[in-house]
């Protein structure tokens, strides 16, 4: 899977190289469907009939155009699986810090079982709605959202840092009916944002979704 990645330009970092072979898709799957755990397209995972874990690709997509480092304090509004949180920190490393929220609660203890059992235990989990944030940890290096919304949320804006990064699909859902748009804070706080594809994801559910809670 990483070598198919590497000569597609999907990944270009050593870090994330490293993460994606030190984390076992496989043990954040569902096991009805771990056979396919590297195949190249989202699996279901326990939750209301909607939670997927993305399609292995997007991972290092997101983490490349934040530009995530060791170091980095890192939200994901979504935790899923919990597969994204644990290559994250593999990614940030022992002198960065995870923050993760989920919002179903099913979904939230499978992420929380997945990654305890994984030796993940230093990532902070939080059951709530992603799209306020955790300003407990703010600010934050870098933001992903894992699930479509209709524009940024203004209290995720507020808890990411000055040159900071900030990873969404924009846009209504359906196939391919989103934009993974990245969003900048510049040094003077002004918001710049290009869109890098076409993406499918699940709503986001909560204030700040198309989808209320």
């Amino acid at each position: 899977m990483v070598s198919r990645y590497c000569s597609r330009g999907y990944v270009k970092s050593n870090q994330v190289i490293e993460a994606l072979r030190t984390v076992p898709r496989e043990n954040f799957m569902d096991p009805s469907s771990r056979d396919y755990a590297y195949a190249d397209a989202p699996m279901p995972i326990p939750g209301d009939g909607r939670q997927t874990i993305s399609a292995p690709y997007m991972y290092p997509l997101v983490y490349e155009a934040l530009n995530l480092k060791k170091g980095d304090v890192f939200l994901e509004v979504g935790a899923g699986s919990g597969y994204g949180a644990a290559l994250a920190q593999e990614i940030v490393g022992s002198e960065g810090y995870i923050v993760t929220i989920e919002i179903n609660p099913t979904t939230h203890a499978f992420a929380k079982e997945n990654l305890k059992r994984a030796g993940y235990q230093d990532v902070t989990l939080i059951l709530g709605d992603g799209g306020l944030g955790y300003p407990g940890q703010a600010p934050y290096d870098a933001i992903s959202i894992t699930a479509a919304i209709p524009d940024f949320p203004s209290p995720l804006i507020n808890q990411l840092k000055v040159q900071g990064r900030m990873v969404a699909p924009i846009g209504k859902t359906g196939l391919y009916e989103q934009d993974l748009v990245v969003l900048i804070k510049n040094l003077e706080g002004h918001i710049f944002q290009r869109s890098l594809m076409r993406v499918s994801y699940v709503q986001l559910v909560g204030e700040y979704g198309l989808t209320p809670k």
